[in-house]
């Protein structure tokens, strides 16, 4: 197995996209991120020695999974059940793709409805829809951008910190003798 087998073998699923992400990862998504997709599978594409793949094991398979020489929880993933392949040859390949048809499935059953009603949508619609989404997450960007530029005491969008005072300032104020106060007679 190897990362073109893998995207093979996705790429026939039902509404599979993919983007590269995060440096050099093949992120696999069940329906556009624009529209509420969800991610299934993660291809490391660096020789980096970091794993090769990442995909949502779920919790039925997840101990299971791990107790494989070569599959480890993935890291950031693994409270939400996914696993790592340190090597392609850590599972059987007709294994590994029934693995991702299931994290598909489970993928896209968890699809909120909205998102579910835009995958049922014809192509062109679905298409166009994702334009527009893009689009709108785009403008709402910018405009968040300038909002956060146009605040006072920032500095290109981020908060100006306040500077500790100077260490000599510290130390000339904690030698100063302490004043002496005078009681009143009574």
């Amino acid at each position: 197995m190897d990362a073109e087998r893998v995207r093979a073998i996705v790429r026939k699923f039902a509404h599979v996209e993919e983007t590269v992400q995060w440096g050099e990862n093949l992120v696999f998504w069940v329906g556009d991120k624009a529209i509420g997709g969800k991610m299934f599978a993660l291809v490391n594409m660096d020789a980096d020695g970091q794993a090769v793949m990442s995909f949502s094991a779920g919790p039925e398979r997840y101990a299971e999974l791990i107790e494989n020489e070569g599959v480890i929880p993935a890291p950031y993933m693994a409270r939400i059940y996914w696993v790592a392949l340190e090597r392609w040859d850590a599972l059987d390949p007709r294994e590994l793709a029934q693995l991702l048809a299931a994290a598909h499935a489970r993928t896209l059953a968890k699809l909120p409805k909205r998102t579910r009603e835009a995958l049922a949508l014809p192509a062109a619609e679905r298409r166009r829809l994702v334009t527009d989404r893009r689009r709108l997450l785009e403008q709402r960007r910018e405009a968040m951008l300038a909002a956060r530029a146009a605040e006072p005491g920032t500095r290109s969008g981020k908060p100006v910190q306040e500077q500790p005072a100077p260490v000599r300032e510290l130390a000339q104020a904690a030698a100063r003798p302490q004043r002496k106060t005078r009681r009143a007679p009574g």
